[in-house]
């Protein structure tokens, strides 16, 4: 191949010879209904992601505005990173012990066992 020519190539799959979008459904379903913090009953989770521990608490049930700035005050309490997906507060870190007991400050409980 020599330089200054373009090299043209063409991959023969055509969207209209019967491709469709794949829709897969959610992992977990995201409840529209909104509970007070009492009324929530939290549990915990752990999981590895590229190697490092990830604290996942949920499931939570709040408005988005209120859940988001609960993260924002549990990050800042503990100094960690973290997000809200789908429900669930992730943290970076095995946190358990320091969320439980800022979660229970705000009204929060949790299953037995958790």
């Amino acid at each position: 191949m020599s330089r200054g020519k373009k090299l043209d190539m063409f991959i023969g799959a055509d969207i209209e010879d019967g491709w469709a979008q794949v829709q897969s459904p959610r992992k977990s379903k995201v409840s529209n209904e909104i509970l007070e913090p009492s009324k929530h009953f939290l549990y915990f989770s752990k999981e590895k992601r590229k190697g490092k521990v990830v604290t996942l608490v949920g499931e939570f049930m709040l408005p988005k505005t209120d859940s988001t700035a609960t993260l924002k005050i549990l990050k800042k309490k503990i100094g960690c990173g973290g997000a809200f997906k789908d429900g669930f507060m992730e943290f970076q870190g095995d946190l358990k012990v320091k969320i439980r007991e800022l979660l229970v400050e705000e009204g929060f409980r949790f299953k037995n066992g958790h």
